[in-house]
């Protein structure tokens, strides 16, 4: 007995071994429930309660993670080092970024409801600088290894590829809630056009890579099904981007001079209106494509939560265009689009639960039989194949 005691935080750590970087979509996915349902044009009593405390669980979810994370690298140095030049999980550390970012935007949003206003800045200023500096670094590194080390071929493309280009993207779209919170003058409007800045960095990153996903698509055909949900990344720079030219230009007035001010608000209707058009084409395209892979056997993964995070972006983009145009068509689909996020987030929660009740999504890859074992070697952490 004595001797087994020294052992036991290694004997624990193996359960984490296996858990990558894609775990942190489930806290972005828990996160959007809650901080859409603020957002949306529309009141309905007691919503407010419950988005705040789904914020709550997210938060949770993020210290939880976090802190299993934290043992990965602690205790299996080589698996996450195997992670990063891994072609299939590498792209995946933008989600960190996005999910420590999605929480402190929601502490504003919804969480100073419980916490107060002023621990919800400090948390939301903490976590968006830290979110804000790993998605740079995010966007700079996952590229990089894909053209040094990673060696990948078109073939390989998937919407994961926008994951380390999107985390921006969010930073562009929480950062103007902390603009009301600093000192008027300099401070906001740096502030302000930081986020603009953002906007337009991962904007054209994102065109950079989003043809080679379509091209994947139409020339090698449907993906795999376990990578079948992913096509609904896709959505998230297309609503996040509409989401982030609405608040900033919420903010311009009074903190950036004219007419600069007045002509943000007119490019987040002329950018966000045909953008949505086109989110709302891709949701069509990816839900077929979702129900064929349904038809042919496709089962639960953690690419379930790709449903999430990304139809969230657009529910708090169509809110934007609400606001901004003032028509009722943006309202009816952002309540529409609300009770999609909601399914889909219940969907993949309770998949999520079964296969950690059942210990398969913490398992280590298991080969077919016959198969090579290194053929093996991405399906059980993220189910990517």
């Amino acid at each position: 007995m004595v001797t087994a005691a020294p052992s036991l935080p290694v004997a624990r750590a193996v359960h984490v071994r296996h858990l990558g970087p894609n775990w942190y979509a489930s806290v972005m996915g828990t996160c959007i429930v809650g901080t859409a349902g603020a957002a949306l044009p529309v009141h309905l009593g007691g919503l407010r309660g419950v988005c705040t405390a789904v914020w709550a669980l997210s938060s949770v979810l993020l210290t939880i993670l976090l802190t299993a994370r934290a043992r990965h690298w602690t205790h299996h140095r080589d698996q996450a080092r195997a992670h990063l030049l891994d072609p299939a999980m590498a792209p995946f550390y933008g989600c960190l970024s996005m999910a420590l970012l999605a929480v402190g935007g929601g502490a504003v949003t919804v969480g100073r409801d419980w916490i107060g206003t002023g621990a919800a800045v400090a948390l939301d200023t903490v976590l968006f600088t830290a979110g804000t500096g790993i998605g740079l670094a995010a966007a700079v590194a996952v590229p990089y290894l894909m053209a040094v080390r990673h060696r990948v071929e078109p073939s390989q493309a998937t919407p994961v590829w926008l994951l380390p280009l999107v985390a921006p993207m969010v930073s562009a779209a929480l950062g103007p809630l902390l603009v009301p919170h600093l000192p008027p003058g300099q401070p906001r409007e740096t502030l302000l056009l930081a986020c603009f800045a953002l906007f337009g960095l991962s904007l054209l990153a994102t065109l950079l890579m989003l043809p080679l996903v379509f091209a994947r698509l139409i020339t090698g055909g449907p993906l795999p099904l376990a990578l079948t949900p992913t096509l609904f990344l896709v959505l998230g720079p297309l609503g996040q981007s509409t989401t982030a030219l609405g608040l900033i230009a919420d903010d311009a007035p009074g903190v950036v001079p004219a007419p600069y001010d007045r002509g943000l608000g007119v490019f987040a209707v002329l950018y966000g209106v045909p953008v949505m058009g086109f989110a709302l084409l891709w949701l069509v395209l990816a839900t077929t494509h979702v129900v064929r892979a349904r038809r042919q056997g496709m089962g639960f993964a953690l690419t379930w939560w790709a449903f999430t995070f990304p139809v969230g972006t657009c529910v708090t983009g169509a809110a934007a265009l609400s606001r901004h145009t003032g028509l009722a068509v943006y309202d009816a689909l952002a309540v529409a689009l609300y009770v999609v996020l909601v399914a889909a987030w219940s969907a993949a929660a309770a998949g999520t639960v079964r296969g950690l009740l059942r210990g398969e999504l913490l398992a280590g890859p298991r080969p077919a039989p016959g198969a090579p074992r290194r053929a093996m070697g991405r399906t059980r952490s993220g189910a990517v194949r």
